[in-house]
């Protein structure tokens, strides 16, 4: 089971975002289309625009579920000429893919029904608010229904097993989700508490749903399910450093902390990830025994906890288990690639690693009737592909192929490789460096410095999508540090950014621009420093703090104060990024916060800076960009500004995000590539 920050993504969305807006009528300048917002943006040339769009054409594939029965995928898809990413059917390797949904927003996430794959249910936002909501769909009529009311957040968790049986006399199916209130249903428009209910459903009989449990606060998730359906175990987020693991029994829905055990009080994450197949054993990840994530079995009735028995020295995650829990499949963040590794569930040890294409492995998923695991693949040569592995044999068959614009030959480009720098306290940061070809580029080139969101982020090996016209047309050399408080290098560099440390990690690319200096291919005149959500934030606090180090910065729906993003983020949110960031009620961490925030400091910021934003997003209102915006205009400073009206903490929409790559190059060109004094 994955636990990712979706905060993470907008790195990519920035080097790999997915024409989108309007020629003017001479054809000289392309225009921003009606749902943009564009401030301070010169006019894009049209010779810009044909220069890079083939850039704009990559396009890969997200696997998302198996039919119950038939050696078929259902997978995410982004049609040529589409705008968004949809569900799709494949009916079988290298089969065209069959459109299931097509609405204006992404569409993501969905699962079959469990006994026959009749219907799928899926979950949809609208406008990047993230505020899913839970549909129906038939696939014989293709009819859409909606299960859910709106005015809260819902999110699918899991089926319950007795679904998966076919036939007339069969249990209906039914699946657990939750759902948390909205700030828009709130009067005054906040909530000083949050509560998470867990429903119960037969999607073919929405209005006999029930409520399970009201949990306290948000952050609860129905993980897995006991193999006699009568008991399930709930993760209960608390932070990148801390999670609990309790257990509910569905008829009663009363519920008792498993982990951590009483008396334990040092933070620790604990994720739940399979019920064995007695379903006295619980399998689960946790950083509680070291630095990183390993394996263990959790006996149930007596508490004890077992080790696995396996040599891997990486936080692991266990992706997905066969239908008989005796094989699992666990994924290792090997230094920023996740690495695929088989393990018998008995005796909790590994197999024979198999023999996979290169690359970085994501979702991984066993079919339900049958013993082949799905998994997604990307490299540097290209995105998201899809595969399947026999376990027994090794044969790994290719399910689809990643679109590439015509012309553009994906083998040429650049490989990540890592690099490592000391900062100001010695501590060992690493990051990954995309490097020009010095054929084609001689002497010392630019650099884009891109940093994740999160802050529990991890820049990790992969695709860099449109990044990749910096590097092959441009020059660029593109480093993504993963400085402290990014997640992946253990759980006490995790914690080494929180709460008044909250500035170390901007010592950390002080000292990696330190360190570009001493590069004999890296030019330290030429450097441009961009990053998403908390990315965005690192951006304007370098640019605050090295102003005369750097040739401007481009800020992605980033926090400005860090008080007045905690007052208007999603009350669903609130307290999660308080552990993080800190507690803005407390005084001593108000002023602190109130010091250290870019809004506040606005006065050093002397490069020009290109300001990126979505109207609808919940995590990063968009009062923190318009407020940076204005101060530093206020103080003279150069500021692009692009909002989109449809937009949340990230353009999804290609033709909103093809605009946002052209403007991009347009700020590199005059900013970045220009010779500096």
């Amino acid at each position: 089971m994955r636990h990712t920050t979706s905060a993470l993504c907008l790195i990519t969305a920035l080097l790999a975002s997915a024409c989108s807006s309007l020629p003017s009528a001479d054809q000289g300048v392309l225009a921003p289309n009606p749902n943009l917002v564009a401030q301070g943006i010169p006019p894009v040339p049209m010779r810009l625009v044909k220069a890079v769009e083939q850039y704009t054409e990559f396009s890969g594939d997200s696997f998302v579920d198996w039919h119950p029965h038939r050696r078929e995928m259902l997978i995410s898809h982004r049609a040529p000429g589409a705008s968004t990413p949809q569900l799709y059917r494949l009916s079988g390797p290298m089969a065209e893919p069959e459109a299931l949904t097509d609405f204006a927003d992404p569409v993501r996430v969905g699962r079959y029904d469990p006994r026959d794959g009749r219907y799928i249910v899926f979950q949809r936002a609208a406008g990047g608010n993230e505020a899913d909501q839970l549909y129906r769909l038939d696939l014989d009529t293709r009819v859409v229904t909606a299960l859910v009311e709106p005015g809260q957040r819902y999110a699918m968790n899991i089926w319950l097993h007795g679904d998966a049986a076919p036939g007339a006399d069969a249990p209906p199916a039914r699946l657990l989700y939750t759902a948390v209130p909205l700030d828009r249903t709130a009067q005054g428009g906040s909530r000083a508490s949050v509560d998470t209910t867990l429903w119960l459903v037969d999607p073919l009989h929405p209005e006999g749903r029930r409520a399970v449990a009201t949990l306290p606060g948000s952050g609860w998730e129905a993980s897995v399910v006991s193999p006699d359906d009568r008991q399930v175990a709930l993760l209960h987020y608390l932070s990148a450093n801390r999670t609990e693991v309790w257990l509910l029994d569905l008829a009663s829905g009363e519920k008792r902390q498993l982990l951590p055990r009483n008396g334990e009080t040092a933070a620790a994450t604990w994720f739940p990830q399979a019920f064995q197949p007695d379903g006295q054993g619980l399998l689960l990840t946790s950083d509680a025994r070291g630095e990183f994530r390993q394996l263990l079995r959790l006996d149930i009735k007596s508490g004890q906890l077992s080790p696995a028995r396996l040599d891997i020295p990486w936080d692991l995650d266990l992706a997905s288990s066969t239908d008989e829990g005796d094989l699992l499949a666990v994924l290792a963040n090997e230094d920023g690639r996740e690495v695929l590794h088989l393990v018998d569930s008995r005796t909790l040890s590994e197999l024979p690693q198999p023999a996979l294409p290169e690359g970085t492995v994501g979702q991984a998923s066993f079919h339900p009737a049958s013993r082949e695991l799905a998994f997604s693949l990307n490299s540097s040569a290209g995105p998201s592909q899809l595969y399947s592995l026999n376990p027994a044999s090794g044969q790994v068959q290719q399910w689809t192929e990643a679109r590439a614009p015509a012309g553009v030959d994906t083998r040429q480009f650049a490989r990540q490789q890592v690099v490592r720098w000391k900062s100001f306290d010695g501590l060992s940061i690493s990051g990954l460096i995309s490097r020009a070809d010095p054929q084609r580029f001689p002497g010392r080139r630019p650099v884009l410095i891109a940093i994740h969101g999160g802050p529990e982020g991890q820049a990790k090996v992969g695709f860099l999508g449109r990044g990749n016209y910096y590097v092959q047309e441009l020059g660029v050399t593109i480093l993504q540090p993963n400085v402290r408080g990014s997640s992946g290098f253990g759980k006490t560099f995790l914690a080494a950014d929180n709460g008044m440390k909250r500035e170390d990690s901007v010592k950390d690319i002080g000292a990696l621009l330190d360190w570009i200096a001493t590069q004999p291919d890296l030019d330290p005149s030429r450097v441009l420093v961009t990053g998403g959500s908390y990315g965005g934030y690192m951006s304007l606090a370098v640019a605050e703090h090295y102003a005369d180090r750097i040739a401007g910065n481009i800020d992605i729906v980033g926090i400005s104060h860090f008080v007045t993003f905690l007052s208007n983020t999603e009350s669903y949110r609130r307290d999660l990024r308080r552990v993080e960031y800190g507690d803005e009620r407390d005084p001593a961490m108000r002023a602190f916060l109130e010091r250290i925030s870019p809004l506040s400091n606005a006065e050093k910021i002397q490069k020009p800076m290109f300001v990126v934003q979505g109207k609808n997003d919940p995590r990063v209102p968009w009062t923190e960009a318009e407020q940076i915006v204005a101060k530093a205009r206020a103080n003279g400073v150069p500021v692009w500004y692009l909002r989109a009206e449809n937009e949340g903490h990230g353009f999804q929409r290609k033709e909103n995000a093809d605009f946002q790559f052209y403007a991009t190059v347009l700020f590199m060109q005059q900013t970045l590539l220009k010779p500096q004094n």
